[in-house]
């Protein structure tokens, strides 16, 4: 077991659900490998090397300050996982996700190369909020399948779904990639330190996240992408208000409800950057009544 060293001297320390705290974790190659090796369900030793990739800000929010950091890794097979911590649901989430995965996955490919040499993508999605409300499962693995009999078509498109808020009370065995879920779920030093006296890689993982929160450039990244989901909050909650109050003053009494729903829907799309275009065709409006709603 590591021992844990330069702790900052306040009390202070990074979440993991903070993206920014989440990439400088995966920078770590130590830590890179064991959770890569939770991923994959396989032992650490396994693992010979990971590299991590140049990856783009993705700009998915009309506020630049929320683009998507992500992680994206090269095993040793050469195949790829692209990783990411999300904390907010918005609209087109699933779609996004196929995108990049696909696009992860064409990518590969150099001019007059074959398509023998597409090796096996995975992206995996860290969610601090619920998008599978059927079921108690915390995390899922999905794959292209024949929809008769079940039979996989192909392993190198896969998608791995981690919900954070559906994790289950503390048990005494379980599984590595629900464990890796509790210390990104993690709020507060005492939990983070409990988790860390577990095993050898939880404690690479704690002394990691201290070494973080005592990197002074490395906390003001943090906090300003802290007070960007703040303020995003604040504004979606205002567009909700707005929506709801446009809507009433829109909607006859039979359809007051549809009308604060669709008003409601056009605010938050609008400041997660969707065109009007986009807007009236997911809402199925012409342009013009986006136009009259948001004015």
């Amino acid at each position: 077991m590591n021992q844990i060293t330069n702790a900052p001297q306040d009390d202070f320390i990074m979440r993991p659900t903070n993206d920014v705290c989440f990439c400088g974790l995966m920078e770590n190659p130590v830590v890179r490998k064991y959770f890569c090796a939770a991923i994959l369900r396989v032992p650490p030793e396994k693992i010979k090397w990971t590299e991590l990739l140049p990856t783009h800000l993705r700009r998915d929010h009309a506020n630049d300050k929320l683009r998507i950091l992500d992680v994206r890794v090269h095993l040793q097979d050469r195949s790829q996982i692209n990783m990411e911590m999300q904390v907010k649901e918005f609209e087109y989430w699933d779609e996004r996700v196929l995108f990049y995965l696909s696009k992860m996955y064409f990518g590969q490919l150099k001019s007059g190369e074959t398509y023998k040499n597409l090796k096996k993508c995975i992206q995996v999605s860290i969610l601090d909020f619920i998008y599978f409300p059927g079921d108690n499962r915390c995390y899922r693995t999905i794959h292209f399948r024949d929809d008769e009999t079940g039979e996989l078509y192909s392993n190198k498109l896969e998608l791995q779904v981690l919900e954070l808020k559906k994790l289950p009370p503390e048990v005494k065995t379980e599984k590595d990639i629900v464990r890796w879920m509790r210390f990104l779920n993690g709020k507060n030093r005492k939990e983070f330190e409990n988790m860390a006296k577990t095993s050898e890689d939880m404690g690479i993982a704690y002394e990691t996240l201290l070494k973080l929160s005592a990197d002074d450039k490395k906390r003001i990244e943090y906090e300003a992408r802290e007070k960007a989901l703040k303020d995003y909050n604040s504004q979606i909650s205002s567009a909700e208000r707005r929506g709801e109050k446009r809507g009433e003053k829109r909607g006859e009494q039979r359809g007051q409800k549809k009308g604060i729903y669709l008003a409601r829907r056009v605010f938050k799309m609008y400041l997660q950057g969707a065109t009007n275009e986009q807007i009236a065709s997911e809402c199925h409006i012409s342009v013009e009544k986006v136009r009259d709603i948001l004015i």
